[in-house]
């Protein structure tokens, strides 16, 4: 969908038809942005989505992060880019912007989810003016499984569950150690632990494992079972 530019009113709260174009000066990450907005560097938050962390405090970053980044920059990079508000608040409780952004037109937040590396998120009324197009977008690429789509219980309503990943049968290697620790307790019982299991860190391993499928083929259960 293509749109006019518009100057904003000095008023904030009054509503935007229109778009107001923005020079990029730096991608943070799958969806914040840092811009030059009438002379001044501003970080924006995509609104209705949300993309797999990159330097989250204590998530760390999360599978699918670097390929979020890497497409927005891609896609930012590809054209002239505008920013759109909604109806509702312009600012977050972290003074970031919130926008609807555009390359040539075409919404950088649909495309995101249309190619499974976003999800549908901070749905907070009234800054829902494409939350229809947008769930449709999620929806075909849950559909095609792809991106974050691809291990089922990846995506939550509260984000990105990285121990999901964690729990396939995939390979564990990690700078050349597999990481799945097999144990024989007390009772002579093969026992498993994967690197987000409970007692993973206490666990001393007879046997490490990079599946498991290779640990269950070695006659050994994951722990809790």
């Amino acid at each position: 969908m293509l749109f006019g530019c518009e100057e904003i009113s000095s008023n904030e709260n009054t509503q935007i038809s229109g778009t107001i174009p923005v020079e990029v000066i730096d991608v943070i990450d799958g969806d914040t942005i840092k811009v030059n907005y009438k002379g001044n560097v501003e970080t924006i938050r995509y609104l209705l989505i949300d993309t797999p962390e990159m330097y989250h405090q204590t998530l760390g970053k999360q599978p699918y992060g670097d390929e979020a980044k890497s497409r927005n920059k891609q896609l930012l990079n590809s054209g002239d880019v505008s920013i759109e508000f909604d109806v509702g608040d312009r600012v977050d409780d972290y003074n970031r912007m919130l926008a609807y952004i555009y390359v040539d037109g075409v919404s950088v937040q649909e495309t995101l989810l249309e190619e499974g590396l976003a999800r549908v998120a901070y749905v907070f009324p009234p800054n829902t003016k494409y939350i229809d197009a947008f769930e449709q977008a999620a929806e075909l690429a849950k559909y095609k499984k792809i991106g974050v789509w691809e291990t089922t219980g990846y995506v939550t309503d509260r984000g990105f569950d990285t121990a999901v990943l964690n729990n396939q049968n995939v390979d564990s290697e990690k700078n050349g150690k597999c990481l799945i620790k097999g144990n024989i307790n007390r009772q002579g019982k093969k026992i498993y632990h994967i690197p987000s299991g409970k007692y993973y860190e206490e666990t001393k391993p007879e046997d490490w494992f990079c599946t498991e499928g290779e640990a269950m083929k070695a006659g050994f259960k994951k722990s809790g079972e």
